[in-house]
Parts: structure tokens; C-alpha cells; sequence
């Protein structure tokens, strides 16, 4: 009697189960391959990822032999093919920056500010901006285009680099005639340099003892 229960129990949970599949089936089946394909994407996109990285930094190595070899060709290939397959990596704005240091020191100032600009408009990275549109003020500065190096500078940028920024601006104002300005800018610099930096303000505190009191 006992085992004609057991069966008649264990029937009526398979009748059970059969109804639950009959009327879940499709959806837990949906939901099992949705889950697998979320698996698969996040490891397929962890996989790209991870590739990209890898071609990017090998294009930038490549970049940086380059340029310390003073092979023009190489440069310009590996920062074309940098900025052209793999824009929102971080080598993409290493590789730009170098190749603006690269082509300003070989002459080419209008590459150089173009690269510069890229790096300003397309990085990912707050602190590569802010040294490309430092260094951008600089070749500037060295054409005489004042107001075009102020415009760079105008911008409150990140704390770390405030200090590099009115520096920047006390070089400006000076090589433009503005010398109470440029006290005012060098002031800052020295207010907002890191205390440690002993050298750095010290050559601040240099450019503002030239232009008097």
C-alpha cells in the first residue's frame, strides 16, 4: 500500500512537473540561452578588448623607437595607425603626444599643434589633455601667437596641473608686454606649486624677480 502511494505521489509530481515545463519550458529555455549569450558577449568583449590593447601598444612601441631613431616614416605610420583603428585607447593619445614633440623638434610645427589638438579633443584621459593643451601653448608661444596660447591656457584645468597652467600664462603675458599681469600669473604658480617642488618654484620665482616690482 505504502509503495502503490509512492507511486501515485511520484505521478502526480511528474504530472506536475510536465504541466510547470509545459507552461514554462520556453521561457526558461530563453532564459538559460539568454544568460549563455550574455556570458559569451562579456567574454567575447573582454577578448576584443584585450587584442585591441595589445596591437595598440605595439603600434605605440613601434612609435617610440621611431622617433627615438629619428625615422620620420615609422613615426608618421604607427601615429596614423594609431589614431585611425584604435582612437579611445590611451596609446592612441601616448602615441599623438610623442609624435608632436617628434615633429616640433624636426621642424614641423603645424603637425606638431595638429597632433596636439587631436589629443585635446579626442583623449580619454583628463591629464593627457591637459599637457597637450600646455605643450600646444608652448609652440604658441614660440610663434608669437599670444591670444591663441591664452585661449589654451584660459580653462580651469585639473588641481594637479594648475600650477603649470598660470606658470604658463605669467610666459605668455611676459613675452607680450603685460608685466603686472604676468607678476599676478607667476604668483599663482607659486601659490599652487606643490611645496616639495623646490626647483620648479624656484625657476617661477626667477621669471618674476626679472620683471620687478
Amino acid at each position: 500500500m505504502a509503495t502503490r502511494n509512492l507511486d501515485l505521489e511520484e505521478q502526480e509530481q511528474l504530472a506536475s512537473l510536465k504541466a510547470w515545463w509545459h507552461d514554462n519550458g520556453n521561457l526558461l529555455l530563453s532564459l538559460v540561452a539568454a544568460i549563455a549569450l550574455g556570458v559569451a558577449t562579456w567574454q567575447g568583449w573582454n577578448w576584443y578588448q584585450r587584442n585591441q590593447a595589445l596591437q595598440a601598444s605595439t603600434l605605440y612601441e613601434a612609435l617610440s623607437k621611431g622617433a627615438r631613431a629619428h625615422d620620420a616614416k615609422t613615426v608618421r605610420d604607427a601615429a596614423g595607425a594609431l589614431a585611425e583603428n584604435f582612437p579611445r585607447t590611451l596609446y592612441a593619445s601616448m602615441g599623438a603626444l610623442v609624435t608632436a614633440r617628434f615633429l616640433a623638434e624636426h621642424g614641423d610645427a603645424k603637425n606638431a599643434k595638429a597632433q596636439l589638438e587631436w589629443v585635446i579633443e579626442r583623449s580619454p584621459a583628463p591629464d593627457l589633455r591637459e599637457l597637450a593643451r600646455l605643450r600646444l601653448a608652448a609652440l604658441l608661444l614660440d610663434e608669437k601667437a599670444f591670444d591663441a596660447a591664452l585661449k589654451q591656457l584660459e580653462a580651469k584645468p585639473l588641481e594637479a596641473y594648475a600650477a603649470q597652467f598660470a606658470a604658463a600664462r605669467g610666459d605668455v603675458l611676459r613675452a607680450k608686454g603685460q608685466a603686472a599681469e604676468a607678476r599676478t600669473a607667476y604668483r599663482e604658480a607659486i601659490d599652487k606649486a606643490d611645496p616639495q617642488n623646490e626647483a620648479w618654484r624656484a625657476g617661477v620665482q626667477l621669471r618674476l624677480d626679472a620683471l620687478g616690482q
